[in-house]
Protein backbone atom coordinates (compact mmCIF):
# COMPACT_ATOMS: atom_id res chain seq x y z
CA UNK A 1 0.00 0.00 0.00
CA UNK A 2 2.58 2.21 1.32
CA UNK A 3 5.00 1.79 -1.82
CA UNK A 4 1.97 2.35 -4.32
CA UNK A 5 1.61 5.61 -2.84
CA UNK A 6 5.54 6.80 -2.95
CA UNK A 7 5.84 6.60 0.51
CA UNK A 8 9.09 4.54 0.60
CA UNK A 9 9.76 5.46 4.55
CA UNK A 10 6.41 4.07 5.72
CA UNK A 11 6.84 1.17 3.51
CA UNK A 12 10.37 0.02 5.65
CA UNK A 13 9.09 0.86 8.73
CA UNK A 14 6.22 -1.90 8.44
CA UNK A 15 8.78 -4.17 7.15
CA UNK A 16 11.52 -3.60 9.55
CA UNK A 17 7.86 -4.35 12.30
CA UNK A 18 6.98 -7.42 11.00
CA UNK A 19 7.61 -9.88 13.42
CA UNK A 20 7.88 -12.96 10.64
CA UNK A 21 9.33 -11.74 6.96
CA UNK A 22 9.05 -14.32 4.34
CA UNK A 23 9.87 -14.01 0.24
CA UNK A 24 6.45 -12.34 -0.66
CA UNK A 25 7.30 -9.40 1.97
CA UNK A 26 11.21 -9.45 0.72
CA UNK A 27 9.61 -9.30 -2.44
CA UNK A 28 7.47 -6.52 -1.77
CA UNK A 29 10.14 -4.39 -0.11
CA UNK A 30 12.62 -4.47 -2.64
CA UNK A 31 9.80 -3.90 -5.47
CA UNK A 32 9.49 -0.53 -3.44
CA UNK A 33 13.17 0.50 -3.65
CA UNK A 34 13.12 -0.53 -7.40
CA UNK A 35 10.06 1.42 -8.28
CA UNK A 36 10.88 4.84 -6.52
CA UNK A 37 14.74 5.11 -7.78
CA UNK A 38 16.52 3.42 -5.21
CA UNK A 39 18.12 1.08 -7.40
CA UNK A 40 21.29 0.73 -5.08
CA UNK A 41 19.21 -0.16 -1.85
CA UNK A 42 16.67 -2.73 -3.81
CA UNK A 43 19.74 -4.42 -5.20
CA UNK A 44 21.24 -4.29 -1.25
CA UNK A 45 18.63 -5.89 0.02
CA UNK A 46 18.36 -8.73 -2.48
CA UNK A 47 22.03 -9.43 -1.66
CA UNK A 48 20.42 -9.17 2.29
CA UNK A 49 18.05 -11.89 1.70
CA UNK A 50 20.02 -14.70 -0.56
CA UNK A 51 22.64 -14.47 2.53
CA UNK A 52 20.37 -14.58 5.31
CA UNK A 53 16.89 -16.19 4.29
CA UNK A 54 16.64 -20.22 3.21
CA UNK A 55 13.77 -19.37 0.93
CA UNK A 56 14.70 -19.23 -2.85
CA UNK A 57 14.18 -15.77 -4.72
CA UNK A 58 10.64 -16.08 -6.60
CA UNK A 59 10.37 -14.35 -10.07
CA UNK A 60 8.46 -11.10 -8.58
CA UNK A 61 11.74 -10.62 -6.72
CA UNK A 62 13.87 -11.69 -9.52
CA UNK A 63 12.08 -8.92 -11.60
CA UNK A 64 12.53 -5.92 -9.24
CA UNK A 65 16.03 -6.12 -9.03
CA UNK A 66 16.81 -6.72 -12.47
CA UNK A 67 14.84 -3.33 -13.11
CA UNK A 68 16.76 -1.86 -10.53
CA UNK A 69 19.75 -2.83 -11.96
CA UNK A 70 18.96 -1.55 -15.48
CA UNK A 71 17.91 1.39 -14.06
CA UNK A 72 21.43 1.75 -12.49
CA UNK A 73 23.37 0.15 -15.35
CA UNK A 74 24.89 -2.36 -13.26
CA UNK A 75 25.76 -4.69 -16.11
CA UNK A 76 27.85 -6.58 -13.77
CA UNK A 77 25.00 -7.17 -11.30
CA UNK A 78 22.75 -7.89 -13.66
CA UNK A 79 24.60 -10.59 -15.72
CA UNK A 80 24.94 -12.19 -11.70
CA UNK A 81 20.91 -12.14 -11.37
CA UNK A 82 20.73 -13.24 -14.93
CA UNK A 83 22.30 -16.21 -14.19
CA UNK A 84 20.16 -17.09 -10.90
CA UNK A 85 17.44 -16.67 -12.76
CA UNK A 86 18.44 -19.53 -15.32
CA UNK A 87 19.50 -21.88 -12.90
CA UNK A 88 16.25 -21.75 -11.38
CA UNK A 89 14.55 -22.07 -14.31
CA UNK A 90 12.87 -18.54 -14.35
CA UNK A 91 11.55 -17.99 -17.57
CA UNK A 92 8.34 -16.34 -17.53
CA UNK A 93 7.56 -13.59 -19.80
CA UNK A 94 8.03 -11.15 -16.73
CA UNK A 95 11.53 -12.15 -16.11
CA UNK A 96 12.06 -12.18 -19.99
CA UNK A 97 10.92 -8.44 -20.47
CA UNK A 98 12.64 -7.46 -17.33
CA UNK A 99 16.00 -8.87 -18.81
CA UNK A 100 15.67 -7.71 -22.17
CA UNK A 101 14.94 -4.03 -20.55
CA UNK A 102 18.12 -4.73 -18.44
CA UNK A 103 20.55 -5.28 -21.06
CA UNK A 104 19.38 -2.93 -23.41
CA UNK A 105 19.78 -0.19 -20.28
CA UNK A 106 23.37 -0.78 -19.78
CA UNK A 107 24.14 -1.09 -23.41
CA UNK A 108 23.42 -4.59 -24.76
CA UNK A 109 21.11 -4.19 -27.35
CA UNK A 110 22.61 -7.46 -28.96
CA UNK A 111 22.10 -9.61 -25.34
CA UNK A 112 18.63 -7.84 -25.12
CA UNK A 113 17.55 -9.66 -29.12
CA UNK A 114 19.53 -13.01 -27.32
CA UNK A 115 17.24 -13.12 -24.70
CA UNK A 116 14.39 -12.58 -26.29
CA UNK A 117 14.77 -15.07 -29.49
CA UNK A 118 15.30 -17.50 -26.77
CA UNK A 119 11.75 -17.12 -25.28
CA UNK A 120 9.26 -19.97 -26.72
CA UNK A 121 5.91 -18.33 -27.58
CA UNK A 122 6.76 -14.71 -26.38
CA UNK A 123 3.52 -12.62 -24.98
CA UNK A 124 3.17 -8.56 -24.94
CA UNK A 125 5.44 -8.24 -22.40
CA UNK A 126 8.83 -9.06 -24.24
CA UNK A 127 7.66 -7.95 -27.65
CA UNK A 128 6.53 -4.66 -26.05
CA UNK A 129 10.11 -4.09 -24.00
CA UNK A 130 12.06 -5.25 -27.22
CA UNK A 131 10.44 -2.25 -29.48
CA UNK A 132 11.25 0.00 -26.44
CA UNK A 133 14.66 -0.93 -26.27
CA UNK A 134 15.41 -0.84 -30.18
CA UNK A 135 13.89 2.34 -30.14
CA UNK A 136 15.83 3.65 -27.69
CA UNK A 137 19.33 2.64 -29.28
CA UNK A 138 18.44 4.44 -32.64
CA UNK A 139 16.65 1.10 -34.22
CA UNK A 140 13.74 2.38 -35.18
CA UNK A 141 13.22 0.39 -38.56
CA UNK A 142 13.45 -3.08 -36.36
CA UNK A 143 11.11 -1.29 -33.62
CA UNK A 144 8.54 -0.98 -36.33
CA UNK A 145 10.07 -4.97 -37.98
CA UNK A 146 8.87 -6.14 -34.20
CA UNK A 147 5.45 -4.57 -34.27
CA UNK A 148 4.86 -5.98 -37.67
CA UNK A 149 6.31 -9.82 -36.80
CA UNK A 150 4.12 -9.53 -33.09
CA UNK A 151 0.95 -8.34 -35.20
CA UNK A 152 1.26 -11.01 -37.78
CA UNK A 153 1.24 -13.72 -34.79
CA UNK A 154 -2.13 -12.42 -33.40
CA UNK A 155 -0.91 -10.64 -30.45
CA UNK A 156 -2.37 -7.10 -29.29
CA UNK A 157 -0.45 -4.21 -28.55
CA UNK A 158 -1.00 -2.34 -25.49
CA UNK A 159 -0.89 1.28 -24.45
CA UNK A 160 2.93 1.09 -23.65
CA UNK A 161 3.74 -1.11 -27.45
CA UNK A 162 2.03 2.16 -28.40
CA UNK A 163 3.81 4.58 -27.14
CA UNK A 164 7.58 2.28 -28.33
CA UNK A 165 6.19 2.25 -31.70
CA UNK A 166 5.23 5.92 -31.98
CA UNK A 167 8.59 7.32 -30.46
CA UNK A 168 10.53 4.91 -32.55
CA UNK A 169 8.92 6.74 -35.84
CA UNK A 170 9.91 9.96 -33.72
CA UNK A 171 13.77 8.91 -33.48
CA UNK A 172 13.27 7.58 -36.88
CA UNK A 173 12.28 10.95 -38.29
CA UNK A 174 9.00 8.58 -40.14
CA UNK A 175 6.35 11.82 -38.76
CA UNK A 176 4.24 9.65 -41.61
CA UNK A 177 4.37 6.14 -40.47
CA UNK A 178 4.11 7.42 -36.90
CA UNK A 179 1.12 9.73 -37.96
CA UNK A 180 -0.52 6.56 -39.27
CA UNK A 181 -0.25 4.45 -36.66
CA UNK A 182 -1.96 7.36 -34.11
CA UNK A 183 -4.59 7.71 -36.61
CA UNK A 184 -5.55 3.41 -36.64
CA UNK A 185 -4.80 2.43 -33.12
CA UNK A 186 -8.64 2.48 -31.79
CA UNK A 187 -9.53 1.36 -35.57
CA UNK A 188 -7.20 -1.52 -35.30
CA UNK A 189 -6.31 -2.37 -31.12
CA UNK A 190 -8.77 -0.98 -29.25
CA UNK A 191 -6.46 1.28 -28.11
CA UNK A 192 -7.65 4.95 -27.22
CA UNK A 193 -4.96 7.44 -27.71
CA UNK A 194 -4.39 8.89 -24.44
CA UNK A 195 -1.49 11.77 -23.38
CA UNK A 196 1.33 9.88 -23.76
CA UNK A 197 0.69 9.02 -26.86
CA UNK A 198 0.03 12.77 -28.00
CA UNK A 199 3.23 13.76 -26.48
CA UNK A 200 4.81 11.16 -28.78
CA UNK A 201 3.47 13.08 -31.64
CA UNK A 202 4.41 16.14 -30.61
CA UNK A 203 7.96 15.36 -30.19
CA UNK A 204 7.86 13.66 -33.84
CA UNK A 205 6.65 17.28 -34.69
CA UNK A 206 8.89 18.97 -33.41
CA UNK A 207 11.93 17.07 -34.34
CA UNK A 208 11.90 17.85 -37.84
CA UNK A 209 10.56 21.36 -37.54
CA UNK A 210 6.86 21.19 -38.05
CA UNK A 211 6.66 23.14 -35.00
CA UNK A 212 3.27 25.07 -35.55
CA UNK A 213 1.41 21.28 -35.89
CA UNK A 214 3.02 19.93 -32.68
CA UNK A 215 2.34 23.14 -30.94
CA UNK A 216 -1.51 23.59 -31.82
CA UNK A 217 -1.55 19.48 -30.72
CA UNK A 218 -0.12 20.37 -27.24
CA UNK A 219 -2.63 23.15 -26.48
CA UNK A 220 -5.67 20.66 -27.40
CA UNK A 221 -4.57 17.52 -25.40
CA UNK A 222 -6.44 17.64 -22.33
CA UNK A 223 -3.68 15.75 -19.44
CA UNK A 224 -2.74 15.86 -16.05
CA UNK A 225 0.29 17.38 -14.45
CA UNK A 226 3.24 14.96 -15.35
CA UNK A 227 1.77 14.30 -18.61
CA UNK A 228 2.07 18.38 -19.33
CA UNK A 229 5.28 18.46 -18.54
CA UNK A 230 6.76 16.10 -20.86
CA UNK A 231 4.85 17.08 -23.69
CA UNK A 232 5.74 21.31 -23.08
CA UNK A 233 9.28 20.24 -22.40
CA UNK A 234 9.17 18.42 -25.17
CA UNK A 235 7.71 21.38 -27.74
CA UNK A 236 10.30 23.66 -25.84
CA UNK A 237 13.01 21.68 -26.61
CA UNK A 238 11.93 21.78 -30.50
CA UNK A 239 11.42 25.53 -30.37
CA UNK A 240 14.83 25.78 -29.36
CA UNK A 241 16.24 23.57 -32.04
CA UNK A 242 14.41 25.21 -34.53
CA UNK A 243 14.57 29.00 -33.57
CA UNK A 244 11.00 29.40 -32.77
CA UNK A 245 11.35 31.89 -29.79
CA UNK A 246 7.53 32.65 -29.52
CA UNK A 247 6.80 29.01 -29.29
CA UNK A 248 9.25 28.65 -26.78
CA UNK A 249 8.01 31.77 -24.47
CA UNK A 250 5.11 29.78 -24.25
CA UNK A 251 5.92 26.45 -23.41
CA UNK A 252 8.23 27.90 -20.47
CA UNK A 253 5.77 29.63 -18.92
CA UNK A 254 3.98 26.45 -19.78
CA UNK A 255 6.20 24.81 -17.33
CA UNK A 256 6.59 27.15 -15.04
CA UNK A 257 2.96 27.42 -14.03
CA UNK A 258 3.06 23.69 -13.42
CA UNK A 259 6.09 23.92 -11.57
CA UNK A 260 8.19 21.48 -13.07
CA UNK A 261 11.54 21.63 -14.31
CA UNK A 262 12.54 24.85 -13.24
CA UNK A 263 16.13 24.59 -13.51
CA UNK A 264 15.91 23.15 -16.99
CA UNK A 265 13.28 25.30 -18.11
CA UNK A 266 15.00 28.60 -17.32
CA UNK A 267 18.44 27.40 -18.78
CA UNK A 268 16.50 26.32 -22.08
CA UNK A 269 14.72 29.36 -22.19
CA UNK A 270 18.00 31.27 -21.48
CA UNK A 271 19.99 29.71 -24.22
CA UNK A 272 17.12 30.16 -26.79
CA UNK A 273 17.23 34.14 -26.04
CA UNK A 274 21.21 34.04 -26.18
CA UNK A 275 20.66 32.41 -29.26
CA UNK A 276 18.16 34.94 -30.77
CA UNK A 277 20.84 37.76 -29.20
CA UNK A 278 18.14 38.94 -26.73
CA UNK A 279 20.86 39.16 -24.15
CA UNK A 280 18.28 41.38 -21.67
CA UNK A 281 16.17 38.25 -21.55
CA UNK A 282 19.10 35.99 -20.83
CA UNK A 283 20.46 38.18 -18.06
CA UNK A 284 16.99 39.05 -16.80
CA UNK A 285 16.58 35.07 -16.80
CA UNK A 286 19.40 34.46 -15.02
CA UNK A 287 18.89 36.85 -12.48
CA UNK A 288 15.56 35.17 -11.78
CA UNK A 289 17.29 31.85 -11.12
CA UNK A 290 19.24 33.13 -8.57
CA UNK A 291 16.89 34.69 -6.57
CA UNK A 292 14.61 31.89 -6.48
CA UNK A 293 17.52 29.55 -5.77
CA UNK A 294 17.36 27.58 -8.67
CA UNK A 295 20.37 25.31 -8.98
CA UNK A 296 21.07 23.07 -12.35
CA UNK A 297 21.58 19.66 -12.31
CA UNK A 298 25.54 19.33 -12.39
CA UNK A 299 26.08 16.62 -15.40
CA UNK A 300 27.93 13.30 -14.47
CA UNK A 301 28.72 9.99 -15.93
CA UNK A 302 30.36 6.55 -14.78
CA UNK A 303 31.31 3.56 -15.99
CA UNK A 304 31.14 0.43 -14.31
CA UNK A 305 34.67 -1.95 -14.31
CA UNK A 306 34.01 -5.60 -12.34
CA UNK A 307 31.09 -4.60 -10.31
CA UNK A 308 32.47 -0.87 -9.15
CA UNK A 309 31.26 1.91 -10.69
CA UNK A 310 33.59 5.05 -11.44
CA UNK A 311 31.51 8.45 -11.23
CA UNK A 312 32.97 11.68 -13.25
CA UNK A 313 31.31 14.89 -12.69
CA UNK A 314 31.31 17.81 -14.90
CA UNK A 315 34.47 20.44 -14.51
CA UNK A 316 35.27 18.49 -11.42
CA UNK A 317 38.78 17.31 -11.24
CA UNK A 318 39.10 16.94 -7.17
CA UNK A 319 37.03 13.04 -7.39
CA UNK A 320 38.66 12.01 -10.96
CA UNK A 321 40.19 8.66 -10.94
CA UNK A 322 43.23 8.68 -12.32
CA UNK A 323 43.22 12.13 -12.91
CA UNK A 324 46.54 12.87 -14.79
CA UNK A 325 46.40 10.03 -16.57
CA UNK A 326 42.70 11.15 -17.67
CA UNK A 327 43.77 14.73 -18.44
CA UNK A 328 47.01 13.70 -20.06
CA UNK A 329 44.91 11.43 -22.78
CA UNK A 330 42.43 13.88 -23.25
CA UNK A 331 45.17 16.25 -24.32
CA UNK A 332 46.31 14.18 -26.66
CA UNK A 333 42.94 13.71 -28.08
CA UNK A 334 42.30 16.77 -27.99
CA UNK A 335 45.70 17.53 -30.42
CA UNK A 336 44.46 14.73 -32.80
CA UNK A 337 41.08 15.91 -33.20
CA UNK A 338 42.31 19.20 -33.65
CA UNK A 339 44.54 18.10 -36.62
CA UNK A 340 41.26 16.32 -38.31
CA UNK A 341 39.52 20.10 -37.87
CA UNK A 342 37.56 19.39 -34.81
CA UNK A 343 36.86 22.47 -33.18
CA UNK A 344 35.57 21.85 -29.05
CA UNK A 345 33.51 24.99 -28.26
CA UNK A 346 31.99 25.56 -31.11
CA UNK A 347 28.90 28.10 -30.93
CA UNK A 348 26.43 24.96 -31.93
CA UNK A 349 27.64 22.84 -28.98
CA UNK A 350 26.90 26.07 -26.84
CA UNK A 351 24.53 27.80 -27.72
CA UNK A 352 22.20 25.24 -28.74
CA UNK A 353 22.06 23.35 -25.64
CA UNK A 354 18.85 21.12 -24.70
CA UNK A 355 16.73 21.26 -21.69
CA UNK A 356 19.04 18.44 -20.15
CA UNK A 357 22.43 19.15 -21.70
CA UNK A 358 25.16 20.81 -19.05
CA UNK A 359 24.97 24.59 -18.68
CA UNK A 360 27.27 26.29 -21.37
CA UNK A 361 29.32 27.71 -18.87
CA UNK A 362 31.00 24.24 -18.27
CA UNK A 363 34.22 23.70 -20.02
CA UNK A 364 33.84 21.31 -22.70
CA UNK A 365 37.06 19.50 -22.77
CA UNK A 366 35.57 18.80 -18.52
CA UNK A 367 32.19 17.59 -19.42
CA UNK A 368 32.07 14.43 -17.69
CA UNK A 369 31.62 11.75 -20.37
CA UNK A 370 34.98 12.79 -21.47
CA UNK A 371 36.18 12.23 -18.43
CA UNK A 372 34.28 9.14 -18.00
CA UNK A 373 35.60 8.25 -21.85
CA UNK A 374 38.89 8.97 -20.89
CA UNK A 375 38.99 6.75 -18.20
CA UNK A 376 37.37 4.04 -19.84
CA UNK A 377 39.80 4.06 -22.44
CA UNK A 378 42.63 3.73 -19.70
CA UNK A 379 41.12 0.80 -17.75
CA UNK A 380 39.26 -1.44 -20.25
CA UNK A 381 41.62 -3.51 -22.38
CA UNK A 382 41.37 -2.80 -26.26
CA UNK A 383 38.38 -4.92 -27.78
CA UNK A 384 36.01 -4.48 -25.32
CA UNK A 385 33.32 -1.75 -25.47
CA UNK A 386 33.41 0.79 -23.32
CA UNK A 387 29.88 2.16 -21.91
CA UNK A 388 29.54 5.23 -20.26
CA UNK A 389 25.94 6.28 -18.35
CA UNK A 390 24.95 10.02 -18.57
CA UNK A 391 22.59 11.62 -16.31
CA UNK A 392 22.05 14.41 -18.93
CA UNK A 393 21.28 14.84 -22.14
CA UNK A 394 24.93 13.94 -24.09
CA UNK A 395 25.99 18.00 -25.51
CA UNK A 396 26.58 18.67 -29.60
CA UNK A 397 30.10 19.03 -28.77
CA UNK A 398 30.97 15.68 -26.86
CA UNK A 399 29.23 13.84 -29.71
CA UNK A 400 30.57 15.04 -32.34
CA UNK A 401 33.67 14.17 -30.07
CA UNK A 402 32.81 11.20 -29.49
CA UNK A 403 32.46 9.90 -33.06
CA UNK A 404 36.16 11.42 -34.35
CA UNK A 405 37.67 9.56 -30.88
CA UNK A 406 35.47 6.28 -32.03
CA UNK A 407 38.07 6.03 -35.17
CA UNK A 408 41.21 7.97 -33.80
CA UNK A 409 41.67 4.75 -31.30
CA UNK A 410 39.52 2.34 -32.91
CA UNK A 411 37.13 1.90 -30.30
CA UNK A 412 33.36 1.22 -29.92
CA UNK A 413 32.34 3.18 -27.56
CA UNK A 414 27.82 2.98 -26.20
CA UNK A 415 26.92 6.56 -24.40
CA UNK A 416 23.33 6.34 -22.67
CA UNK A 417 21.90 9.74 -21.80
CA UNK A 418 19.14 10.79 -20.34
CA UNK A 419 16.86 10.26 -23.75
CA UNK A 420 18.66 7.45 -25.56
CA UNK A 421 21.75 5.47 -26.57
CA UNK A 422 24.63 6.29 -28.79
CA UNK A 423 26.55 3.86 -30.15
CA UNK A 424 29.61 5.21 -31.70
CA UNK A 425 32.11 3.01 -34.14
CA UNK A 426 34.63 4.25 -37.11
CA UNK A 427 33.52 7.72 -36.80
CA UNK A 428 29.68 7.49 -36.54
CA UNK A 429 27.09 6.90 -34.46
CA UNK A 430 24.19 5.06 -34.53
CA UNK A 431 21.55 8.29 -33.82
CA UNK A 432 22.90 8.99 -37.39
CA UNK A 433 22.68 12.56 -35.20
CA UNK A 434 19.12 13.08 -35.05
CA UNK A 435 18.55 12.73 -31.50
Amino acid sequence: MYGKSNDVAKARLVFDTMPYRNVVSWSSVISVYAQNALGNVAIGLFGEFIRTVSELPNEFMFSSVISACASLGRLGTGRVVHGAVIRLGYANDVVAGALVDMYAKCGCIGYSDKVFRRIGKPCVIPYTSMIVASMKHGLGKLSLELFKEMLEKGIRPNNVTMIGVLYACSHSGLVDTGLEHLNSMKAKHGIEPNAKHYTCIVDMLGRVGRVDEAYNLAKNTPMDTNDATLLWASLLSASRIHSRLDIAIEAGQRLIELNQQLASVYVTMSNTFASAGEWESVHGLRRSMKQQGLQKEPGCSWVEIKDTSYVFYAGDLSRCERVSEVMSLLRELEMRMKERGHVSGSNKGLVFVDVEEEDKEAIVGLHSEKLALAFGLISIPKGMTIRVMKNLRMCFNCHEAFKMISEIVDRDFVVRDLNRFHHFKNGSCTCGDFW
